[in-house]
């Protein structure tokens, strides 16, 4: 029987009744939030950061196994984590469109591992994937497959376990930060750029499925990098006058807007190359893709002052920022727990926790 979402690589029996956390871990830190349903809609009853030492995690990948389960036995120990939902690196998962025939389909996953080879650089053995149904008909079925290396996932739940921490289920945070970002029941076709310290996610979706993702070694780090070089100042001054200055152009901030301008412009090439891409080449049966309605900016550097508009006038498309409460809380009657700022950064998280909530 064909399931409806393919990011289960391993879930959890839903009459376990367990506090909704979600932990989203990059190369540099965790971000966690516990996600509690209140009279007032979906509240969030704690969250935080915690930093992860360098060298620890590379490109999503556990290189340090014993330092990794130190940091997150120290935050079992804070926090009183037991069971979370985790996001998987985006640099190591692959995802395709597959057609199956159905004639002599007898197995779904047997006939996707057949196929496996022929999309992705690892063989079938060395794989673990799951798949979504995208549309069927007399003879065919259309799939969206998602596939990680097995020693990435087995390192991953290796960590969790010596930590005595349950890994309830790993998800692409770019499904993640769809449920967090995108209204339930929007079938409409967005772009969501996740604009992070240390890189940026680039996310096509149409009608609630992750269609297309993009990881790009640009972040909010590069920025400030840059500033502190051309000004000849500390790493946390630049960071400051990032912040404080923006895209804001005036007669005390010329260096930073034109330090700025530089590095956003590269990011701003790369969104608009895949955007164009999108809209110029029809997908894998010749039709037409729809058209992308807008694109939604969220992750921790993507507040930084005019970025969206930025983007909006230069790529002449409708560009803004991500309301990453649309499907919890009205923000209108109820203040959020969670300051606007922080709250793009915590998308993935929020996205996680949500998911115990979606047939609600």
């Amino acid at each position: 029987m064909l399931r409806n979402s393919y990011n289960r690589f391993f879930p959890t029996p839903k009459f376990l009744l367990l506090p909704s956390f979600g932990l989203d871990i990059s190369d540099e830190s965790i971000k966690f939030i516990e996600l509690v349903k209140t009279k007032d809609g979906i509240k969030v009853n704690r969250y935080g950061e915690k930093k992860i030492p360098a060298g620890i995690i590379e490109s999503g990948k556990i290189k340090d196994s014993r330092r990794m389960e130190e940091v997150l036995i120290s935050l079992r120990k804070e926090e009183g984590l037991r069971s979370v939902r985790v996001s998987l690196p985006e640099e190591q998962v692959y995802l395709f469109n597959l057609r199956l025939e159905k004639p002599g389909l007898e197995n779904v996953r047997e006939g996707i591992e057949l196929s496996l080879e022929e999309y992705i650089p690892i063989t079938a053995q060395d794989a673990i994937f799951d798949y979504e149904l995208l549309s069927e008909d007399e003879q065919s079925l259309k799939l969206q497959v998602a596939a990680i290396p097995k020693n990435v996932i087995e390192e991953y739940l290796s960590v969790f376990k010596n930590s005595m921490i349950s890994a309830r289920s790993f998800e692409l945070e770019a499904q993640a930060i769809v449920r967090c970002v995108i209204e339930k029941g929007d079938l409409e076709t967005y772009m969501v750029v996740d604009f992070g310290k240390k890189r940026t996610g680039i996310f096509i979706i149409s009608r609630g499925i992750v269609i297309f993702t993009s990881t790009l070694d640009i972040g909010g780090a590069m920025l400030s990098s840059m500033i502190q070089k051309d000004l000849k100042i500390s790493f946390e001054e630049a960071e400051k006058k990032k912040k404080e200055y923006g895209l804001k152009r005036n007669a005390t901030n010329t260096e930073v807007f034109s330090v700025l301008l530089n590095g956003v412009s590269v990011l701003r090439d790369e969104i608009e190359k895949h955007f164009i891409y999108w809209h110029t080449h029809k997908d894998e049966e010749g039709k037409d893709r729809p058209p992308i309605k807008k694109v939604i900016l969220c992750g921790g550097d993507s507040n930084l002052i005019g970025l969206s508009e930025y983007f909006s006038v230069s790529m002449k498309i409708n560009v803004e920022i991500a309301n990453v409460w649309v499907n919890m809380v009205e923000t209108e009657k109820n203040i959020p727990e969670i300051n606007f700022n922080q709250s793009l950064a915590f998308a993935t998280t929020l996205g996680l926790a949500l998911r115990d909530f979606e047939h609600d």
